[in-house]
């Protein structure tokens, strides 16, 4: 069969084709619900190789075809790995059409036997996404003061669910990426941290820092757990801030760093604040993991002290099925079994990760903005509403609530009651005062966009 859609975008079609050219566009038009997991982007899309992951060891591996690349205008692919090649026919043509200096048409001409249903979601999901990423990346540019040269950007945490689309949405916008890594580096992009020893030049060359490394604190909240989950953000935060001190100090040659942003969470405010607004000027609450925010966030205070901006990321629920939350309750609710964990009117403040790149960004690029940062969307829900927005999405029942004794088996009392039996409303102040634009504000379109769900098929 053949299958054809199209896309007006209003961008050049200079800016729109050099997008698919760099890395990190395949990964970033992958959708998110697929068994598709990017393995390899090609190194170039005129005869480069890209390849997937699948389930049971499978690997779908497309070719570019030179012959049909013309610069400004078109690229395909085909696949060509066994055994999908022999079962699945695939040639993509990829068309860019000018309308007019400011305005591109994409077409996307493809022959399969992949049912059109599928292709129809992930197409919806793919043009959505380029849209709002050019024009992210648009919005961006009013921040940066010298274009001439890409940002160098390091991150933390690379590898993991955020600082991997970070690292893809960054290399889309022209940004140089260094990825730091504990093991020993495989390409020009990565450098190794030493987290109990960083090496003095780690940072040289570096304009911007995100710092996202830390261990998940999903799991039973034993002492030996907590401890991980200490450990693995204040030592490592400290040493960062005081390599970023010394160096400033020292006038290191290369160290151009101009703003480290940190990963937070809004754990700091405590478990329940009952429907207090939580802005970011709100007192610190109790608890465990409140304790552990409020020392992470004191950890940056010595390369704010050495004159680096620094930007606090009070993350709330990052909504995205490749990890996290989400993807742990799609099973459940996806069999009809779903419903409110705890109590029904807790609230839960969550974020899409697309707007979470977005925030990211934008913090690291923004002098305007230092200190704690509410990265969450302008909508708190409470448990019942994101319960029953879910089943809608979905299109299955949500209405058996989970007491709090079955998560308190696996998670221990405490850990319950810190991940679970939580209840923080916060507010993006910050953001809505500086006039940020969220892409999906509503938690029913950030779903309906990371789960395919945007139009009902």
């Amino acid at each position: 069969m053949s299958f054809r859609t199209s896309q007006v975008l209003d961008f050049p079609i200079s800016q729109v084709f050099e997008w698919h050219l760099r890395k990190g566009a395949l990964q970033r038009l992958s959708p998110p619900w697929t068994p598709f997991k990017v393995a390899n982007e090609a190194d170039s899309i005129v005869d480069g190789t890209a390849s997937f992951a699948l389930p049971l060891g499978l690997e779908w591996r497309a070719q570019h075809i030179e012959s049909e690349f013309e610069d400004n205008s078109q690229f395909s692919d085909r696949l060509v790995s066994q055994p999908l090649a022999s079962l699945l026919r695939w040639t993509h043509k990829h068309r860019f059409i000018s309308y007019s200096d400011s305005t591109t048409k994409l077409l996307d001409e493809i022959t399969t036997t992949v049912p059109g249903r599928f292709l129809k979601r992930t197409f919806e999901y793919r043009h959505r996404q380029l849209a709002d990423d050019l024009a992210s990346h648009q919005k961006l540019r009013m921040f940066v003061n010298d274009d001439s040269k890409p940002l160098v950007v390091g991150i933390t945490g690379a590898s993991g669910l955020i600082g991997s689309q970070l690292c893809a949405f960054l290399l889309g916008g022209g940004y140089k990426v260094i990825r730091f890594t504990r093991s020993r580096p495989n390409s020009a992009d990565e450098r190794f941290w030493d987290v109990g020893d960083p090496d003095p030049t780690l940072l040289g060359g570096i304009d911007i820092l995100i710092h996202l490394a830390g261990k998940s604190i999903a799991g039973r909240f034993t002492q030996e757990h907590m401890h991980s989950i200490y450990s693995s953000r204040y030592e490592p935060t400290r040493k960062l801030a005081r390599l970023i001190a010394d160096a400033r100090a020292s006038r290191q040659n290369d160290f151009r760093l101009k703003c480290l942003v940190s990963a937070s969470a809004i754990g700091f405010y405590g478990t329940d604040r009952g429907d207090e607004l939580l802005v970011e000027s709100a007192d610190k609450g109790d608890g465990f993991l409140a304790g552990v925010v409020s020392d992470w966030e004191k950890a940056t205070e010595i390369a704010r002290d050495s004159g680096v901006r620094c930007v606090n990321l009070r993350t709330g629920v990052v909504l995205t099925p490749r990890g996290g939350a989400l993807r742990r309750m799609l099973p459940i609710f996806r069999l009809g079994l779903g419903g409110p964990i705890g109590a029904k009117k807790s609230w839960i403040s969550s974020i899409g990760i697309d707007d979470a790149l977005d925030v990211i960004v934008r913090c690291a690029l923004d002098n305007a903005i230092e200190g704690p940062v509410n990265m969450v969307s302008p909508q708190a829900v409470t448990n019942l509403e994101f319960a029953s927005t879910l089943g809608k999405v979905l299109r299955r029942p949500a209405r058996l609530p989970v007491p709090m004794a079955g998560p308190q088996i696996i998670l221990g009392k405490l850990g319950a009651q810190e991940l679970l039996g939580a209840s923080q409303r916060a507010v993006p102040k910050k953001l809505n005062d500086l006039g940020f634009t969220f892409r999906h504000p509503a938690l029913e379109n950030t779903l309906r966009h990371n789960l395919g769900r945007w139009i009902d098929t």
